[in-house]
């Protein structure tokens, strides 16, 4: 019997989902899963922050009772996507410029995290024209209405999502059809002041 993939993967949507690739940054929203390493909960705190895969040389097993569930993004468009920011502890750096970056001068963690769970809780986000895109930052992730492909918009160009990577890249002239803005507009405006998430490898050009 072929075991199933534990559900630790996180797309864009935030969602999480059952998936064997392997990430580039590890996510934490709290113990989100049962004794049986089963999700029972999409969220079990309002600070939901993006780690490294190796820090200080700690090692856990995955998925233990009690503890936090690890859970991973493809890379940091991703998580950022999905509503996540980076880590104070062992993304110190990534963090600091992250809130430099943040529309709101002076805000805390605790004010980034706030905002951020009342922009997830709108489950109908931004729509756009494909002609509305070339007006989005670098790092932006959007969902494709019609065939539900996620995209990543960078350099004038969108890169198909997958758990695995990113697909072949497309011209934003090429595109068309509605889509819809998954990263959080707070973030969105982060990335317009100048933060640069790490991309997965597949979309370096």
């Amino acid at each position: 019997m072929v075991k199933m993939p534990l559900q630790n993967r996180v797309n864009p949507e935030g969602v999480i989902c059952h998936s064997s690739a392997r990430g580039t940054l590890m996510g934490n929203r709290g113990c989100l899963h049962d004794d049986s390493q089963n999700i029972t909960s999409n969220s079990k705190r309002d600070a939901w922050v993006t780690c490294l895969l190796e820090f200080k040389g700690r090692k856990r097993p995955l998925m233990k009772p009690g503890q936090y569930t690890e859970l991973f993004f493809l890379d940091e468009a991703t998580a950022l996507a999905a509503g996540h920011r980076p880590c104070a502890e062992c993304r110190r750096e990534r963090y600091n410029a992250f809130l430099t970056a943040w529309p709101e001068a002076g805000a805390k963690a605790g004010d980034v995290d706030a905002t951020l769970k009342r922009e997830r809780a709108h489950a109908s986000r931004r729509v756009m024209s494909a002609d509305q895109l070339i007006a989005l930052p670098d790092g932006v992730l959007v969902k494709h209405l019609s065939s539900s492909t996620f995209y990543l918009l960078q350099g004038g160009e969108a890169y198909p999502w997958s758990f695995s990577g990113y697909g072949a890249r497309e011209r934003l002239q090429t595109l068309s059809g509605d889509y819809r803005l998954m990263t959080p507009a707070s973030t969105v405006a982060a990335l317009k002041n100048g933060y640069r998430p790490d991309i997965h490898p597949s979309a370096v050009s």
